[in-house]
């Protein structure tokens, strides 16, 4: 039998801990989601077991949508199966009625797991240690488990112990404006003889959500785990399922409660076979044990972290604050669901309603491509399964070939909501699921920098070369013929910059969809060349004829781009320069931009000031079209008028910094981006992780600092710049099969090679070599 592991025991370096020394209920929501626990299959926020004031529960799962009263589609906030409450002789304790004499929880990014310690003294003046931690499983993405060690310091009676799931869950249960309720229970029963099981339904699709739970309570020195309750009761409670239990609790004598939960959906059995897949593994789970399942989970985070650990020394904040953002980032994928994908708020809260956008593929996906391949292609896979999706959504609008949605969900088809408000509370129309067209040439961008680095050719044989095909014919039949001028226009868009609406010839999306094409046609001639079975077959399947071909040819050399070549100033759009002139000159507390003086907020459209990285967006992703002298001119034009609000702005800026010699500006925007949420200068942390930010963060570290960055060639090139007080940077990466490991020091980098049978070329500071 093994020894239990208290709470000191268990946790790991500080390097890996985030911290929460203070209980402030108006602080909950932001600490709810960076404690949140997620294995990419479900996700469970930070909320205190035993409920508190101001608390935004939430429980998610992958791939559960539904619309109900709402405006589309959205994540469901499904049972809450977390609670656990603890009473003294019939009197409940919580945080927020009693005096907190300790308080402390504590983040272990290096294991995936939550500590908490506290000592509560009750109105009666009894004083209770209640320490413990909880995971959500990564080696059997079903469970989850919570551990309490509650110690009654200076008295004897009776504690009970109250396990809950919970069917009461909202979606937007702080808004009564939205506020909605996607589920209904169907079955509320006892399970495995000693526990609890609450089965839910969504309304519309009557899709079936199944949690089982049960405890086990001993004492911490008894090494053979014999229960001491001596009172159980099952209790259905209408939409919610308890069992309450009974103990003796003796001074200073430690109890251990052990809560075990299983989660399954009819994504994952049949309706009919849910309650005994519950079943038979919550009774695996309980017969194998807490700590078996705790340690497979643990050694799951070791492989993960084994490549995607970066090191900084000489910067601790800094450290932290980038293991926090792959933590989250890399707990939030599941590489063996092809059907889902990572939205923009994780599994992590209600932000932006669980959809997808082009945050994971532009954000998101270079660090799984990089550090976990397989989770790449997996994302990657959620866009191909949503291909005919994509393909309705283009013939609703009027278009050929393949239309992604600005906002997907488990359908692929649009899900934008069409209203919201402004920075005034104002209600607008949300136009960007009707025109921000650029994401279909961002998935079939994702797709070619997946294949570039890995070279998985059954991949692009198979999906990708699809995928290109039908997002160029896509643009191809979006671009508009202007004979007077004899060139193709993209009119009436919105590009990355949301502040402008209704643009023409956005450049970021014009240079996107001319790419698009291009490599289109490109790809054409590489499967006719190389692979002519599968040329015939996806011509074939698509209908691509050699005279549509043709039309491709013409438009992607007649797409117009908006540029200065005198001033090597590209304008972000036809006209912009004639907006009203704004320069950025403060910043608040937290670096973030104050709107300049005079600017009436619900107006931004009729100015140059603009959301985020546009421009400057555009010549980091595709370096090769543009000099240094343009990359610098351009920087510095819109860096000070763009102000950050959205926090997939400063990863950006930072980088495209470092290419210009910014390097001042170039790190305080990777610290604004690596603190996004631990300092939540958005604001909004609430609403779940800023994911894409997560993303932005990891690609400053190594794409920025760690220069890391793939030539006209395809040679992977290694170009870094340190900050001042780094004194070394280390990171791995997957290149073409092969793990490399860069460590970057002030006179010195070097380069091992790790894993991998073939030779990698690569350039290290202009030289040649090969590992």
């Amino acid at each position: 039998m093994q020894v239990i592991k208290k709470v000191e025991e268990l946790m790991g370096d500080a390097k890996w801990l985030v911290f929460q020394e203070e209980y402030n209920n108006k602080l909950n929501g932001k600490y709810e989601t960076l404690f949140t626990l997620t294995n990419g299959y479900m996700g469970i926020r930070g909320t205190f077991e035993e409920g508190s004031e101001g608390e935004r529960p939430g429980s998610f799962i992958a791939g559960i949508f539904n619309r109900g009263e709402a405006q589309v589609r959205e994540l469901v906030n499904v049972q809450n199966w977390m609670r656990l409450k603890i009473y003294i002789e019939g009197e409940e304790i919580r945080l927020d009625r009693c005096e907190l004499l300790e308080f402390q929880r504590i983040l272990d990014m290096k294991k995936g797991v939550l500590f908490r310690k506290t000592v509560v003294k009750d109105d009666k003046g009894r004083v209770t240690k209640i320490e413990g931690y909880r995971f959500v499983s990564r080696s059997n993405r079903h469970r989850s488990a919570i551990r309490f060690f509650i110690t009654p310091l200076n008295y004897e009676g009776v504690i009970g112990v109250e396990n809950l799931i919970e069917g009461t869950a909202l979606n937007s249960a702080t808004h009564p404006k939205y506020r909605v309720k996607h589920l209904k229970v169907v079955k509320n029963e006892s399970i495995c003889k000693s526990g609890i099981y609450l089965e839910t339904a969504t309304t519309d699709e009557n899709k079936r959500i199944a949690v089982g739970s049960t405890l086990r309570i001993y004492n911490l020195e008894d090494i053979n785990r014999e229960n001491i309750a001596f009172f159980r009761r099952f209790i259905p409670l209408g939409e919610n399922s308890a069992e309450y239990l009974e103990f003796k609790g003796e001074r200073e004598k430690t109890v251990v409660v052990d809560k075990f939960a299983v989660t399954y959906t009819s994504r994952d059995v049949e309706k009919d076979l849910l309650k005994n897949a519950v079943e038979n593994d919550l009774f695996d789970f309980v017969s194998r044990g807490f700590d078996e399942e705790l340690e497979k989970h643990i050694a799951e985070y070791d492989k993960l972290w084994s490549v995607a650990d970066i090191t900084i020394e000489g910067d601790e904040e800094a450290d932290i604050a980038l293991r926090f953002n792959i933590f989250h980032l890399m707990s939030s994928v599941n590489e063996k669901d092809p059907w889902v994908s990572i939205g923009a708020k994780g599994l992590h809260g209600e932000g932006y309603k669980g959809h997808v956008f082009w945050d994971t593929e532009i954000f998101m996906l270079p660090f799984f491509i990089y550090v976990y391949p397989e989770a790449a292609r997996t994302l990657l896979m959620y866009r191909y399964n949503m291909l005919d999706a994509a393909r309705r959504n283009a013939a609703l609008n009027g278009y050929k070939g393949a239309q992604y949605p600005w906002e997907s969900a488990d359908t692929g088809m649009e899900e934008t909501p069409k209203w919201g408000f402004d920075y005034k509370g104002n209600p607008v129309r949300i136009w960007t699921g009707d025109l921000e067209h650029h994401i279909t040439a961002d998935v079939a961008f994702a797709v070619w920098e997946y294949f570039r680095a890995t070279n998985d050719i059954d991949f692009m044989l198979n999906f990708g070369a699809e995928i290109i095909l039908e997002t160029a014919r896509f643009w191809a039949s979006r671009c508009e013929y202007v004979e007077e001028l004899n060139r193709y226009e993209i009119n009436n868009v919105i590009g990355p910059d949301e502040f402008h609406e209704h643009v023409n010839n956005n450049a970021y999306t014009n240079y996107f969809a001319k790419w698009n094409i291009k490599k289109g046609l490109e790809m054409l001639n590489f499967l006719k060349e190389n692979y002519p079975d599968y040329y015939y077959a996806i011509t074939h399947k698509i209908s691509l004829t050699p005279e549509e071909v043709e039309k491709w040819k013409e438009v992607e050399r007649k797409i117009y781009i908006p540029y200065d070549k005198e001033k090597k100033l590209i304008e972000q759009f036809e006209g912009y320069f004639e907006k009203k002139d704004y320069v950025i000159e403060k910043f608040d507390e937290n670096n973030m931009p104050v709107w300049p003086e005079g600017v009436d907020v619900t107006k931004l459209g009729d100015t140059q000031l603009i959301k985020q990285a546009d421009v400057v967006m555009l010549m980091l992703l595709m370096p090769e079209e543009f000099d240094e002298e343009t990359k610098r001119i351009n920087y510095e034009y819109y860096e000070k008028r763009t102000m950050h609000k959205s926090s997939l702005s400063p990863s950006m800026y930072a980088i495209m910094g470092l290419k210009v010699g910014d390097h001042r500006n170039a790190y305080q925007s990777f610290i604004r981006s690596a603190k996004v949420d631990l300092a939540d200068n958005q604001g909004n942390a609430v609403e779940g992780i800023h994911a894409a930010s997560c993303g932005g963060t990891w690609q400053v570290a190594v794409f920025g600092f760690g220069g890391l960055e793939i030539d006209r060639e395809g040679v992977l090139n290694i170009n870094p710049w340190l900050p001042e007080k780094w004194e070394k940077l280390s990171y791995k990466i997957f290149w073409k099969g092969s793990l490399l490991e860069v460590t970057v020091a002030k006179e010195e980098v070097s380069v091992k090679k790790l894993k991998g049978r073939e030779t990698v070329k690569i350039k290290v500071k202009g030289k040649e070599m090969a590992l």
